[in-house]
């Protein structure tokens, strides 16, 4: 990696001959009219507008399809010599507005589409006490701005003459020294070479033109040997904004070199079988990690998924896996409905579809994942995963060790896979729930509902369409201002062990006031004998004695008691730790 300050008028001429080029990622420049003349404004008054990042051209690892610049002459074919990685938006923006005859493609504030010329007004220019911005501006295409629908002009710049006249200088001349003398000629000339309009002009060259001829902008130069992996990472270690260079953006330029779109593939792919709730959180990185697994364990020999692995990814192996890999994550989804996960807001890990989308791919032969012994597997290994709180982190290697391990479970019983192994769940925990952020709090949220729990006035089973049309959200049990009026400590108030899944409706019924009120209302309006409500309460996993007795700290022990069972259940381990000291203290008793 090298750095060096390059000036301006090199940097819009390697640009125009097309020495200079974009990798094909397939991604528009998106900076809007009024940001164009912000960066008119900054270059103009020689402030810094960041680094840029190249790749010289003709890596052996990297090759990549390219594309000119935005404005640039397309009709030329010359091959790059370096590649833009990172500065697209504003080497765009620069060029087109201060270089390329052309209008510049941009668009308004509000995002609608337009066409516009810069100028600048060289009296405002010059004149220290007014913003650099304010005497930039925008036109349109025709270069008249109007007003009253078009009936009104207010500024005609459509000749030169014109431009002359109004003493505004043309922005896309500025930086090629023989149009601007020409124009300076033809000004001085329109203005009779009167000494005023010659002070102007000469003001303004030597404070905007000639200077603006000396801005350099700082460019990082990756060399031809920087292998794949290094180019990514690079480029996330300097980039601080704008839009990312992703995994999948130089997986889509190397596929380009084949004359295949990965962008339009997946994007096309994402419409038809990712827009539901919960595949939408399937990034087109993540789709790519997961073909790169699935690709890797059917070769066999080491399986790896990690960044360089997918940048290695080939063209054969996307085609030949894609297909099968997207119904793999829709058989998921369905693995997931049946778990009582409903909507991507209550997935405990989005990181864990990857290696249970590739797993269905891989049981897919023969229809293993339709098999109730093999999905009871891959369910028991996904709680594992959920409640031991594995796929916070390093999750290419968990990936790894779950895919193979999972699959050689399947096939020998004594051959536990890592996360199942690994399981631990410290029965304390539940009080430190205390949100949906962490995975464990929607885990037991998911059982709950796979409890088949009714809600509490109408009795209707919370199931998908239910869930969806009912508003459910998760609310307390013993409710809040309840607590908080009777003093009760707010770490298990506030706990996932007195929260459930209630409809909208519902919990407006319960408000603030105790169980044992709500519960006479709930049983007044719905017209439910006590009894028939006693078994809602009861699919919730709730001691129906102790809620109506507004006994707190017995329904607390109790409800803990049935969950830790049910992540006992889930994961088909047991939880140790039930009557430690410490649970006794914090809980009040054993959680036996």
């Amino acid at each position: 990696m090298k750095t060096n300050d390059r000036k301006i008028t090199d940097l819009m001429a390697t640009i125009h001959t097309g020495k200079t080029q974009l990798p094909d990622f397939q991604r528009g420049w998106v900076w809007d009219d009024g940001r164009i003349k912000a960066l008119i404004a900054s270059i103009t008054n020689g402030y810094p507008v960041g680094a840029a990042m190249f790749l010289e051209y003709g890596n052996e690892s990297i090759h990549f399809k390219s594309r000119v610049v935005e404005g640039a002459p397309s009709a030329d074919k010359a091959i790059p010599d370096e590649l833009i990685l990172d500065g697209q938006q504003r080497l765009t923006s620069v060029y087109s507005s201060l270089f390329s005859e052309k209008a510049v493609r941009t668009r308004t504030d509000k995002g609608q589409e337009i066409e516009r010329f810069y100028y600048i007004d060289m009296a405002k220019a010059v004149n220290s006490t007014i913003d650099r911005v304010d005497s930039i501006i925008s036109v349109p295409k025709d270069r008249k701005i109007t007003s009253d629908f078009g009936r009104k002009v207010e500024l005609d710049l459509s000749s030169a003459s014109q431009e002359y006249a109004q003493n505004v200088f043309p922005l896309n001349i500025i930086l090629d020294p023989s149009k601007y003398s020409k124009w300076q000629m033809d000004y001085m000339q329109y203005h009779q070479y009167d000494s005023n309009a010659a002070k102007l002009y000469m003001d303004f060259l030597s404070k905007v033109i000639v200077p603006l001829g000396q801005y350099t902008i700082p460019v990082i130069t990756l060399d031809k040997d920087t292998p794949k992996e290094a180019v990514c990472q690079v480029f996330e270690n300097v980039n601080t904004g704008g839009v990312s260079l992703t995994v999948f953006e130089l997986v889509t330029a190397i596929f380009a070199m084949d004359n295949f779109e990965l962008r339009k593939d997946w994007e096309e792919r994402q419409k038809k079988y990712f827009s539901d709730d919960i595949l939408s959180v399937t990034s087109a990185t993540d789709f790519l990690t997961a073909c790169t697994l699935l690709s890797s364990y059917k070769k066999g020999g080491t399986v790896s998924c990690k960044k360089k692995d997918v940048l290695n990814l080939t063209l054969a192996e996307y085609q030949r896996y894609a297909d099968d890999l997207t119904e793999g994550f829709v058989e998921a989804e369905k693995i997931l409905q049946e778990e009582r996960i409903f909507s991507s807001k209550d997935l405990p890990y989005t990181t864990q579809l990857i290696p249970l989308a590739v797993l269905c791919t891989l049981l897919a032969d023969h229809n293993r994942i339709k098999t109730t012994s093999v999905k009871d597997k891959i369910k028991q290994w996904y709680w594992c995963g959920v409640f031991g709180e594995m796929y916070g982190s390093a999750n290419e290697t968990r990936y790894v060790y779950d895919v193979v391990g999972v699959m050689a479970w399947l096939d020998d019983a004594s051959k536990t896979p890592k996360t199942v192994q690994e399981f631990y769940f410290n029965p304390v925990r539940l009080l430190s729930l205390q949100s949906r952020l962490s995975a464990a709090y929607k885990g037991i949220m998911a059982r709950i509902l796979k409890n088949q729990c009714k809600d509490f006035i109408s009795g209707r089973e919370m199931d998908f369409t239910v869930y969806k049309a009912e508003s459910i959200d998760i609310h307390h049990i013993f409710p809040r201002d309840y607590c908080e009026k009777k003093g009760l400590p707010r770490a298990k108030w506030n706990s996932v062990v007195n929260k459930t899944p209630i409809t909208y409706s519902t919990n407006r019924e319960i408000g603030g006031v105790a169980p044992s009120q709500y519960l006479t209302k709930i049983e007044k309006k719905g017209q439910v004998e006590p009894d028939i409500l006693d078994g809602y309460l009861k699919t919730h996993l709730i001691d129906t004695s102790d809620i109506r007795a507004d006994r707190f700290d017995d329904f607390f022990i109790k409800r803990a008691t049935a969950i830790l069972n049910e992540i006992e259940k889930a994961t088909g381990k047991s939880i140790s730790g039930r009557d430690s000291d410490l649970v006794i203290q914090d809980f009040g008793g054993a959680l036996l």
